[in-house]
């Protein structure tokens, strides 16, 4: 695999980023690690946790920490092999200051992730959620402390929207503090929202590692019209955290498969050719449950998606409104 730029962050990685948020159930500890060992052995050297992942058995407020457990089991004795990410803001309890981005959870929840990953230190910190209740300035300055103390590299953001993003830069050139570098959103062939965005990402240097971009399972090929879900599923296993089927989605299943055999590669490495050619992308984060999970994605970065084939892709899963530009209408630039 060839190895992709992470924002300004200087360091390098590899386009698919190992998940690791259905670890400990359905993944078990023991498959977890083999997974993690598997995936070095192929070359991936990127992987995402975050402090509240603990599988299926995750619920809002839950205490997490199992994935980021696990992570730091496998990578006893080979921590320098890879860029590792983990996040921050989740609920993990009932408290107030049990979640957020306030200086007291942050301070308080990085010296639990770094025991529980056995390092000194975390290469990428991410913002996991927005917290209005927190402003910037005061959560900036805290991941400031942070990485002046040497616990954490870079920091990025997850599922802020470019105005934040704007903001955060701001204040970092304001107070002189590090500045994000990478943005984390939920992204695929089906889920466009933070489709403009990427634009403003690629002009200010912001490397996009979007979730999901196989949206749960839909873009795979195992759901189709009028037959049962397969028994190992998300949609079987875990029908609350997928989208609902219906006719219309359906629809576009349908006609992204189509496209997919017209090239003939399976639709899961269709879907993930075409996320990985969109602008700034650094690198897919794709969750595993199985070892061919890991290398139906890697086989995925050799995919060509045809010139052709973009248009009709738009037409099927149409990106959100964009502000018109009557000026430069119909020029050619």
């Amino acid at each position: 695999m060839q190895l992709r730029e992470l924002g300004a962050s200087g360091l390098l990685v590899t386009p698919v980023c190992l998940g690791t948020m259905t670890f400990g159930d359905p993944v078990s500890e023991e498959d977890s690690i083999a997974f993690i060992h598997e995936a070095l052995g192929l070359g991936i050297n990127f992987i995402d946790t975050a402090n509240n992942y603990e599988g299926y058995a995750r619920y809002l407020g839950s205490p997490g920490g199992v994935a980021e457990t696990i992570v730091g089991k496998a990578l006893k004795g080979r921590r320098d092999e890879v860029v590792l990410a983990t996040k921050v803001a989740a609920p993990l309890g009932d408290g107030p200051q049990d979640r957020g981005l306030s200086p007291s959870h942050i301070l308080r929840e990085i010296d639990r992730s770094l025991k529980r990953l056995q390092t000194d230190y975390i290469d990428l910190y991410i913002m996991h959620w927005p917290d209005k209740h927190v402003p910037l300035e005061t959560t900036l300055f805290a991941l400031e402390t942070i990485v002046r103390q040497g616990k954490a590299r870079c920091i990025g953001a997850s599922n802020f929207n470019a105005a934040q993003l704007c903001e955060m830069l701001w204040i970092a050139d304001r107070q002189g503090g590090p500045r994000v570098v990478s943005s984390q959103i939920p992204y695929s062939m089906l889920r466009r929202e933070f489709h403009h965005d990427l634009a403003f990402c690629e002009r200010h240097n912001i490397g996009v590692t979007p979730y999901q971009p196989l949206q749960g399972g839909m873009l795979t090929g195992k759901y189709h019209r009028g037959q049962a879900y397969p028994s190992d599923s998300r949609a079987a296993e875990k029908p609350d955290w997928l989208w609902a089927f219906d006719d219309s989605r359906f629809n576009q299943l349908e006609a992204i498969e189509a496209l997919a055999n017209e090239i003939d590669v399976p639709m899961s490495q269709y879907a993930l050719a075409w996320a990985l050619r969109q602008p700034t992308m650094s690198s897919l984060i794709v969750g595993v449950k199985q070892p061919r999970h890991i290398i139906d994605a890697i086989a995925s970065t050799k995919v060509q998606i045809p010139d052709e084939h973009i248009a009709k892709l738009d037409a099927i899963c149409p990106p959100p409104w964009q502000q018109p530009d009557p000026i430069r209408a119909g020029q050619t630039l």
